[in-house]
């Protein structure tokens, strides 16, 4: 084997694995290409069916910055790298994904009961895809630190806000100080201003992110107090920002993307926070 069939056989050939790559990469990479590897890692559905044309639109770059990128990672080009992410769907056996090919090709397209089918099953390929990829020990991290917390601060905009809004009524609802940064008379920079080191942060963005969400967060960080936040990819600006963070891949049918697997975290942070107090009050006696 020379030195160049040696480095090909070193280049990914598996979705986790290229994703292992990029993340451990991504600090050293140019913007552009550090950009159309976040949106490869966010949309690895539509890498696998897209053209070079077409990605590069949806990822706001150039069709070469795809090659940059694949020549970047050691592939041959652009080719050889989609080639990872149809591979992905080809290894793939979730019977939801089945019955959503079903439904597509089948003689009720476009019905109102294929519609909510394939929202149903979004749901379901959303939900799944955490419980298969989430991290146990930062969620335990996430719970205790938040747990500790004297108040909790919610951050969040536009389509992330019902989980933040969840969020505030389970913990209302659980006895558990808490404050939305959120306010209909544009207040919400002197709201965060009461936060403190003791205090702490869940703040969920989802791409595109909401400028105003991040600015927060950032603010907030810079000031010391601890954030834990709910986005959607390691390249996401809210995760450069916060002390654990998790990473929610929503499914999507027709465009619409699903807040299910999300909204499953979101119940059960305040719960598992309820329970951690509980069992410091029972420690300190």
């Amino acid at each position: 084997m020379n030195s160049t069939e040696a480095a090909l056989a070193r280049v990914p050939r598996d979705f986790d694995s290229l994703r292992s790559v990029i993340i451990e990469r991504k600090v050293s990479m140019p913007k552009r290409l550090a950009q159309v590897a976040a949106y490869a890692l966010s949309n690895p559905d539509e890498m696998a069916f897209g053209t070079a044309a077409s990605i590069a639109t949806a990822a706001d770059v150039q069709p070469s910055t795809l090659v940059r990128l694949a020549h970047h990672l050691g592939y041959e080009g652009f080719s050889d790298l989609q080639n990872v992410f149809r591979a992905r769907l080809r290894d793939r056996t979730l019977s939801y994904e089945e019955r959503l090919l079903s439904l597509e090709a089948g003689p009720a397209s476009n019905s109102d009961t294929e519609l909510l089918s394939g929202f149903l099953t979004a749901a379901s390929q959303s939900v799944a895809r955490l419980a298969s990829t989430i991290d146990g020990e930062t969620f335990s991290r996430s719970v205790e630190l938040l747990a500790r917390a004297e108040t909790i601060y919610l951050v969040a905009k536009r389509r992330s806000y019902p989980l933040t809004a969840h969020i505030a009524y389970a913990l209302g609802k659980l006895g558990i100080r808490h404050q939305i940064i959120a306010s209909p008379n544009g207040i919400d920079a002197e709201m965060a201003q009461f936060a403190t080191g003791k205090d702490a942060v869940i703040a969920a963005s989802f791409a595109p992110y909401a400028a105003e969400s991040l600015a927060q967060a950032q603010e907030l960080a810079a000031r010391g107090v601890p954030i834990v936040a709910i986005t959607d990819s390691v390249f996401s600006p809210l995760a450069a920002s916060a002390t654990h963070w998790f990473e929610v891949s929503e499914a999507d049918y027709a465009g619409f993307r699903s807040l299910s697997a999300s909204m499953a975290l979101a119940m059960a942070l305040p719960v598992a926070i309820a329970e951690k107090r509980r069992s410091f009050r029972r420690s300190s006696k």
